[in-house]
C-alpha cells in the first residue's frame, strides 16, 4: 500500500513546469489536493501557467475540519491552510510544500513536509531522472522559484552530485 499524500500548489507548479509531473504518480501514487489548490493551479495569478489537476494521480478532496482550516489560514494561504488540514484529516504520510512557514506548521502539526527539491533527489535515489542539478537551476532561473545556496548545495550533496556534475 502506499503513502497517503496531500500537496500544496507550489511543489506541482514546480513539476509541471519541468515537465515531470510523472514523477508524482511513480513515487507516491495518487496524491491528494484541496479544493484551493485545484483553484490555484488551474486559475493561477501572475504568469504562472494553467494546470488541470485531473490525470496524474491528482485527487481533490476538501478538508470536513473548517474551523481548522480558519485557524491555519491566520498564518497561511488558502492552499497551505486546507493542505494541512486535510493532511491531518487523512493521516497522510507526507505533504508535500515548499515554503519556510507551511513547512514548520506542517512539522508543528505532527506532518512531515517535503518539498519539490526532496522529490527530486528521491526520483534521482529511485532512476527516475538522471540528474538534480540542471533542474534545480532552471527552477531557480526560469521559474523564480526561491531556493537559498545553501539549500541549493545540501540538495545537490543529497543527490551525490556537486557543482561541476
Amino acid at each position: 500500500m502506499m503513502a497517503i499524500v496531500v500537496s500544496d500548489t507550489s511543489p506541482v507548479r514546480a513539476l509541471h513546469f519541468l515537465g515531470r509531473l510523472d514523477l508524482l504518480g511513480s513515487l507516491f501514487g495518487d496524491v491528494w489536493v484541496p479544493p484551493a489548490v485545484a483553484e490555484e493551479l488551474r486559475r493561477p495569478r501572475r504568469t504562472f501557467a494553467q494546470i488541470e489537476v485531473t490525470g496524474y494521480g491528482i485527487q481533490v478532496a476538501a478538508p470536513r475540519d473548517r474551523d481548522l482550516v480558519a485557524r491555519l489560514r491566520k498564518g497561511l494561504d488558502a492552499g497551505e491552510a486546507e493542505a494541512l488540514a486535510l493532511a491531518l484529516e487523512l493521516k497522510a504520510s507526507i505533504v508535500l510544500i515548499d515554503e519556510a512557514h507551511g513547512r514548520a506548521e506542517a512539522v508543528a502539526l505532527g506532518l512531515e513536509p517535503k518539498g519539490v527539491l526532496g522529490i527530486l533527489v528521491d526520483a534521482k535515489d529511485r532512476g527516475m531522472v538522471d540528474r538534480v542539478k540542471p533542474l534545480v537551476d532552471r527552477l531557480r532561473k526560469e521559474l523564480n522559484f526561491h531556493i537559498a545556496e545553501a539549500v541549493r548545495k545540501q540538495t545537490l550533496r543529497m543527490a551525490g552530485e556537486n557543482e561541476e556534475s
